[in-house]
């Protein structure tokens, strides 16, 4: 028995490592064709998989890396092995793409978003609540825009589905986090309408650019004003630790989005701000979250945990202002794009190996007191 629970936890890490290798190839080289983008120069021997990765830096962002993480998380909730089967695909995709199978990596990543709403049906179906709701709905516009992207639709109709997939399940997130404040009467209403008006402009984004656009941005900006009003965060940023750099990711994370909500509407109204759109949605938003969750999210998907310090404002901090750089300073020097998008980079390396650290440092801490306990030296 002793020995087939070692082997069972054996092959856990391995799957794992697996997954986490599969994601790290995703989200590395879809920095490397963002940075392509930016204008920063690529050494020559990269030829073969860069072309694909600038092309398709969306898809490797959103998709391969984000889509395998997010089914990850939604695997283990589901505590069923064949949920894994949607990420492995995902990850897969990415590889695919890389190799030089845009297709093939389409048509997987839609059988892996097809498969992350079967996933979230059986999660709702388990425990029927706003936020489980809202994860499904989130999971139906990833295989919505997952669809039109296997069927060669332009990016203007694919990727407003793609970044509403991450949003919806942000948003569910922080309503399962709060589902216990007591918020004003009409406030769960507005959140609905706001949903609505975001799937409209997904809808029309393809069809009416201006007004699928316009309402798009709107319902960014209204997520934002809601979060900004009623999310918890607003109270946890006078705690202190772990709980005040969460509120301090959330709530930059919020005014990014008003950014980002208010920039999409612009730019479908002619305005050159598709950068900052993008940008401050994806990385001014998305990433702000996951700097702000990973903490308590990895010890639950990844079993591993972490000793949080002051070290994790440096990513953060770095993050931020490099956007800032990224988004502001072209209309000062062009060159900033690059600059801003180099820190960008940095600053997603630095968190991981901020987490990675983290985690050593958990492990070293704990073996020692546990030496210490059965009065044995500690290792060094």
């Amino acid at each position: 028995m002793r020995t087939t629970a070692r082997a069972t936890r054996d092959t856990r890490a391995v799957a794992r490592l697996a997954f986490a290798l599969v994601a790290m190839v995703s989200l590395a080289t879809g920095i490397s064709g963002g940075l392509v983008r930016a204008g920063v120069p690529t050494p020559t021997d990269t030829s073969a998989w860069i072309g694909p990765a600038v092309a398709a830096h969306a898809f490797l962002m959103i998709c391969t890396f984000m889509g395998t993480v997010i089914g990850i998380e939604r695997a283990v909730a589901a505590k069923l092995s064949l949920a894994f089967l949607g990420p492995a695909t995902s990850g897969l995709a990415g590889i695919a793409l890389l190799a030089g199978w845009p297709t093939a990596a389409a048509w997987l990543v839609l059988g892996a978003s097809i498969a992350f709403v079967g996933v979230n049906m059986l999660i709702v179906k388990r425990q029927t609540a706003a936020h489980t709701v809202l994860l499904l709905v989130g999971a139906i516009a990833w295989a919505t825009g997952c669809v039109l992207h296997a069927l060669g639709a332009q990016g203007g109709a694919v990727v407003p589905w793609w970044f509403a997939f991450l949003v919806l399940t942000i948003a569910a997130e922080r309503l399962e986090m709060t589902r216990l404040m007591q918020r004003r009467r009409g406030s769960a209403t507005a959140l609905y309408l706001v949903f609505s008006l975001m799937f409209f402009g997904c809808a029309f984004a393809g069809l009416w650019p201006v007004a699928g656009g316009a309402a798009f941005g709107a319902s960014l900006c209204m997520l934002a004003v809601w979060l900004l009003c009623f999310d918890i965060a607003r109270r946890t940023v006078r705690a202190h630790g772990l709980s005040r750099y969460m509120a301090i990711c959330l709530l930059l994370g919020y005014l990014w989005l008003l950014v980002a909500g208010s920039a999409w509407a612009a730019t479908s109204l002619g305005w050159p701000l598709r950068d900052t759109a993008l940008h401050a949605l994806g990385l001014g938003f998305v990433f702000s979250m996951v700097l702000g969750h990973a903490p308590v999210i990895l010890p639950a998907i990844a079993r591993v945990k972490v000793l949080f310090g002051w070290a994790y404002y440096l990513p953060l901090s770095l993050l931020h202002g490099s956007l800032v750089v990224r988004l502001v300073g072209p209309w000062i020097d062009f060159h900033s794009v690059t600059w801003g998008a180099i820190g960008n980079a940095v600053a997603i390396g630095a968190f991981l190996a901020t987490v990675a650290g983290s985690a050593a440092a958990w492990h070293f801490k704990h073996t020692t007191s546990r030496t210490s306990r059965h009065g044995l030296p500690a290792k060094h």
